[in-house]
């Protein structure tokens, strides 16, 4: 026999080998989960297989991203209802070497809650999104697969003068987004969400139920905001409910290059950290054709603007700090809190509130291919800088990309780097989310492209050594970890971006906390290697 036959028998073999293998490691996963679960009636309701009709369309809710695509699905789909269920796929996991990832909401823009390379089970947290609101005590304790909307939903249902700050989209999951960071409307007042968590409900690697107190003050410190997945099963949060007015007030206002757009922008650089606390004067960028110049593109800058108080005090403080966008009374719209969620959301004004609890990610039945990535701007971008943002949104197709400029100061910047791994602070004017949309997958490499061109060229205008960027708008182009074991080093390379120098103080509550690496995915702490 050949060298070459013999080769091509020993790889065949293999292939073979290692179905086998991952086809009995399946099986055994599934008897050790249902005989842990015990009730063959709760096991029919919870385990969903390839061979399970519905498996299917389970899967395919889980992301409207069509770019994200992997050779491998999860071999069971794991919908608990209880903690007790979670801690049974933990165990039977651990025992037969199945990778699990943690789905919430679904919104990973890398797919990293719902893909792997190798064999895995998801665990989907969609059962356990109870809500309790307690409003003498100001605070609420949410499940992790609660979604934003809902949360919102409830605390309005309970009362009209307590909030919380989290992000815009009604659809994202809790349990990523506040150990993620979370940004939102009233970050400037109230800081992220991560700022407002005062207990937490975890399963650790051994299958251990953990709150605060148990769990310690390092690892406390290190899902709020260092990514839960890095470090256990986040359970539910305890937060921090927030005293609002009555009435908030918003807008929308909206200019082209034609109205001065590219003057409004840089000097909405110089003073959007600087404006009331209470004001938070959110900025995107599109390029689109012309209202004057037909058959032309111009640019179309949207100020997006959330005020905690009155349309006159917003008035007055809109004249005080940034005349040369000539808001006028008309522009303004006084509202709820709770009616602000929808009107972010770009819901139109009258839309019932229960829409907050029927959303999911494939409500709209929209399918799309994305990339996104983030940047942290700490000096004004010049005007022939932002010139040239211009220049390459025409290189794009029409109403594709989108730019949105978040802006920082006021709570976010009276908080240490160090409080919370969460490190974009007092240094910062503002961050910027990139996005680029478009259809089909032959369209893929070009508009990828497309975005990696422009990330490179505002290079020289954002944050330096690090390059910092916002975990919560996860990007693997910043570096992955290796499919075994990480180093230190290699994992480094991305962690600063996102943590800065609090990276290393999250690898050593890792190192403790998980020392085998059990939670792990493309972008998670690697422990110390010994």
């Amino acid at each position: 026999m050949t060298t070459f036959k013999k080769l091509t028998i020993f790889v065949f073999l293999s292939i073979c080998l290692s179905s086998s293998r991952a086809n009995n490691t399946h099986d055994d996963f599934l008897e050790c989960l249902s005989h842990k679960i015990m009730n063959s009636n709760s096991t029919s309701q919870v385990i969903y297989t390839p061979n399970n009709s519905s498996y299917s369309t389970l899967y395919n809710s889980f992301s409207s991203n069509l770019r994200i695509t992997s050779d491998f699905k999860p071999s069971i789909i794991f919908t608990p209802n209880d903690e007790s269920q979670i801690q049974a796929a933990i165990y039977c996991s651990k025992k037969h070497g199945l990778q699990i990832r943690i789905r919430g909401g679904g919104h990973d823009y890398e797919g990293l809650s719902y893909i792997s390379e190798t064999p895995f089970v998801i665990i989907d947290l969609r059962n356990l999104r109870s809500i309790s609101i307690d409003t003498e005590d100001k605070t609420a304790w949410i499940q992790a697969g609660a979604t934003l909307g809902e949360v919102y939903y409830r605390i309005a249902e309970k009362s009209q003068k307590l909030a919380f700050v989290a992000g815009v989209c009604p659809t994202v999951g809790v349990g990523g987004h506040f150990s993620g960071g979370g940004y939102g409307m009233m970050s400037r007042k109230f800081g992220t969400a991560a700022d407002n968590i005062i207990d937490a409900k975890l399963i650790d690697a051994n299958g251990l139920i953990l709150d605060r107190k148990s769990m310690g003050e390092d690892l406390f410190w290190a899902i709020r905001g260092g990514g839960g997945t890095s470090f256990g099963l986040i359970i539910s949060w305890k937060v921090k409910l927030l005293d609002i007015p009555e009435k908030v007030t918003v807008f929308n206002v909206t200019r082209t290059l034609e109205q001065n757009a590219t003057q409004l922008v840089y000097k909405w650089q110089h003073i959007a950290d600087k404006v009331d606390d209470n004001l938070l004067l959110r900025l995107f960028l599109k390029s689109s054709e012309s209202p004057i110049r037909r058959g032309q593109r111009t640019i179309y800058a949207f100020f997006t603007t959330m005020f905690i108080g009155g349309v006159d005090e917003l008035l007055h403080e809109m004249q005080d700090s940034f005349p040369e966008l000539g808001l006028v009374k008309e522009d303004c719209i006084e509202m709820s809190w709770i009616e602000s969620t929808l009107f972010f959301s770009g819901f139109p004004r009258g839309t019932s509130l229960d829409v907050l609890l029927h959303l999911n990610n494939s409500a709209t039945n929209q399918e799309y291919y994305f990339k996104g990535k983030s940047d942290y701007v700490q000096r004004p971008i010049s005007v022939n800088g932002l010139e040239g943002i211009w220049k390459l949104f025409n290189q794009v197709g029409e109403n594709s990309a989108e730019l949105q400029f978040s802006p920082y100061g006021g709570k976010l910047s009276d908080i240490s780097e160090s409080e919370t791994p969460f490190p974009h602070r007092d240094e910062n004017i503002f961050m910027i989310h990139y996005a680029v949309f478009w259809g089909g997958m032959e369209n893929s490499q070009s508009n990828i492209a497309w975005i990696r061109k422009l990330y490179g060229y505002m290079a020289r205008y954002v944050s330096k050594s690090p390059r910092c960027a916002y975990f919560n708008y996860r990007d693997l182009d910043l570096g992955v970890n290796n499919k075994g074991n990480t180093s230190y080093e290699q994992a480094r390379v991305w962690g600063v971006k996102y943590f800065k120098n609090n990276f290393d103080r999250l690898v050593k509550i890792k190192t403790k906390i998980d020392p085998t690496n059990f939670f792990r995915n493309e972008q998670s702490i690697p422990p110390l290697l010994s």
